[in-house]
């Protein structure tokens, strides 16, 4: 191989490198990576929840997925996770099982979350939208009383999915 092109293709290389992230989420992590963030923004300003956050250990249960939607649930449970831990002086986060609440401290807050499909598939020239509603709900542990709910709304690539 020549230098002249061996010149060219570490040129091509290094603008490949610099071009920056893609226009669209590429990988599910990237199309639940959103969903995740603004879960998470919404669960720690929640105003039943105590002060500071870091004194809260939020028992998170395995979300409930409208298979419409494609989204495996543990890959929802993966991205509220990811999300909820990587908050500034944010909540301790546990995966919720049954028997964590029988003697469930006073800073344990159950979320469950709820996602579902907000109408038919949206087909744009370059991909398909897939609009959603999460819903969310805090409760204490061991009971079926919500405390706080919100939803959030949006759409999903389909072609990340």
């Amino acid at each position: 191989m020549t230098s002249r092109a061996l010149t060219l293709l570490l040129i091509l290389l290094l603008a490949g490198c610099t071009a920056g992230p893609p226009e669209r989420p590429q990988t599910v992590r990237q199309a639940l990576f959103g969903l995740g963030e603004r879960a998470a923004e919404a669960v720690v300003a929640a105003p039943t929840l105590p002060r500071p956050a870091t004194d809260q250990v939020l028992l998170l249960a395995m979300p409930e997925v409208d298979a419409q939607l494609g989204v495996a649930q543990d890959r929802l449970l993966e991205s509220l996770t990811r999300a909820l831990l990587g908050r500034d002086q944010g909540p301790q986060v546990l995966d919720w099982q049954p028997s964590l609440s029988q003697g469930a401290g006073a800073n344990q807050w159950r979320l469950d979350s709820r996602l579902v499909a907000a109408g038919p598939r949206l087909t744009l020239s370059d991909r398909t939208l897939l609009p959603y509603r999460l819903q969310l709900t805090l409760r204490r542990p061991g009971s079926q009383a919500a405390l706080w709910q919100s939803q959030l709304d949006g759409a999903l690539d389909a072609t990340a999915l």
